[in-house]
């Protein structure tokens, strides 16, 4: 609810929501899940 809300402020064109887990000690991280894209977003994120 929070991207979709961003999506529509003004200043902003697109939002996304995503989720990622990891472990801050050993800065092991998985890569980040789309969850959804509002607005304006590319769809190859990797290049961003």
């Amino acid at each position: 609810m929070r991207a979709e809300a961003l999506s529509r402020k003004s200043g902003h064109v697109g939002a996304i929501a995503f989720s990622r887990t990891g472990d801050l000690s050993s800065g092991d991280f998985s890569d980040a899940k789309l969850i959804r894209k509002f607005g304006e977003v590319p769809d190859d994120l990797s290049a961003l």
